[in-house]
């Protein structure tokens, strides 16, 4: 409640997903989407309560290739998908929908208690906050290199600094960097499937063939990803050993010899940018 009796809003922007401070009128602008790496709508900048989202929106669950998924329907901004990694100490969250629906919580509880929620980089925070509320206050880790692009703080933020950080058996959060200093990836190194997988947000964007995948500074700019943040991000993708990789959204999943077709798709690039 606003000091002269207004009630205050989580107010949530209509093209990055990503809930702002509440405030009692909408904000005048999202920091995110003034970036270069996103956009404001062709329309201006446009808002949604939380409640004009939990009461438009459902969440879809779904198990893919032995990884339990979330997506929002119907699909909302960028409209990544978060998953569900089990372990014995609890369920870790990786990524954060716009809005948390009460199918979602449902979902989630059915499968056991968590332990975390993780979050690769800005553009994905969502409705962090909600969540961490939602499940019972669960600590929400975010990489501090990112710290200024946070709206709404979590009650329980954690920011983790380092290249490398242990969440559970088997679970680390990695630091990739690409188009975010802090942009990390979930690496759980024995699931779903033998091998294990990388989840990498979209530093790694795996394309429509799902044979390779490729890496942009701003995915809906078309702004390239640079050759000095290229080889930084091959060189700590090429450090983990894994199977598969997931990408941020439905069905952009490489299941197989990620690894292989991940160096394959960093040569592709780097003669593409050469040529």
């Amino acid at each position: 409640m606003a000091a002269n009796g207004s009630p205050l809003k989580a107010w949530t922007c209509e093209a990055c997903g990503v809930q702002q401070t509440p405030s009692v009128t909408f904000p005048p602008r999202c920091p995110i989407c003034e970036d270069e790496r996103q956009y404001v709508g062709w329309s201006g900048q446009r808002w949604q309560t939380r409640e004009m989202l939990t009461n438009s929106h459902r969440t879809q669950v779904e198990e893919t290739h032995g990884v339990t998924t979330l997506v929002l329907e119907p699909a909302f901004a960028i409209n990544q998908r978060a998953f569900l990694i089990p372990t014995d100490e609890g369920q870790i969250v990786w990524e954060c929908l716009a809005a948390v629906t009460s199918d979602a919580v449902a979902a989630i509880r059915a499968r056991g208690p968590v332990k975390a929620i993780a979050i690769s980089h800005p553009h994905f925070y969502g409705a962090m906050a909600d969540w961490g509320e939602a499940l019972d206050g669960a600590p929400v880790y975010v990489h501090a290199a990112d710290e200024a692009w946070l709206q709404r703080r979590p009650a329980h933020l954690r920011l983790w600094e380092g290249d490398q950080l242990n969440l559970a058996p088997n679970v680390d959060l990695v630091r990739l960097g690409s188009h975010f200093d802090g942009s990390a990836g979930l690496w759980w190194k024995t699931g779903p499937r033998r091998g294990g997988a990388l989840f990498p947000g979209d530093a790694v964007q795996v394309s429509s063939d799902r044979r390779f995948a490729s890496f942009m500074y701003s995915y809906p700019n078309h702004l390239p990803l640079g050759p000095k943040a290229l080889m930084e991000l091959r060189r700590r993708v090429e450090a983990m050993s894994f199977e598969d990789v997931f990408g941020f959204n439905t069905g952009r999943d490489m299941i197989g010899d990620a690894q292989a077709k991940l160096a394959a798709s960093f040569d592709r690039y780097l003669r593409a940018v050469a040529a």
